[in-house]
This record gives structure tokens, sequence and C-alpha cells, in this order.
């Protein structure tokens, strides 16, 4: 390839997205809008400090320095 040949590529970039576009309308539900809300109200529900996920980590952290500490002391 020569230096003086130029690859012109923004009719191919301008088609992808384009078709993008067209399949990320066919993918969307046809209340979008609504299902938009749905997953705002969810994310915006208040998270306790205790939950399910951050108590168990807690007394995994726990059990670990306590064994570790045990270790230590025998």
């Amino acid at each position: 390839m020569d230096s003086d040949d130029h690859i012109d590529i923004r009719e191919r970039v301008r088609a992808h997205g384009a078709r993008q576009l067209a399949i990320a309308r066919l993918n969307a539900p046809a209340d979008w809008e609504g299902e938009l809300r749905t997953a705002l109200a969810a994310h915006r529900e208040p998270v306790t400090i205790w939950s399910n996920n951050d108590f168990r980590l807690f007394l995994q952290s726990f059990a670990i320095f306590f064994t570790a500490a045990m270790m230590f002391l025998i």
C-alpha cells in the first residue's frame, strides 16, 4: 500500500452505527420507559448497613481473624 492511498471508512462506521441502533431498538422492551422507572426505583431503595452479604462477609472476616489470633497465641 502506498502512502498516497487513503482508506475512507467513515461510511462503514456510519452504517455500523445504524445497524447497532436498529439492533438496540429491536431488543428494547415495548414499555422501555416503565422498565427504566422500575429499574431506577429498585436501585434507589435504601440499603441497610447489615444486609445479608455484608453480615456474611463480616462473620467470615471475624472467623479468619479469630483463628489467626488463636494460632498466634498458641
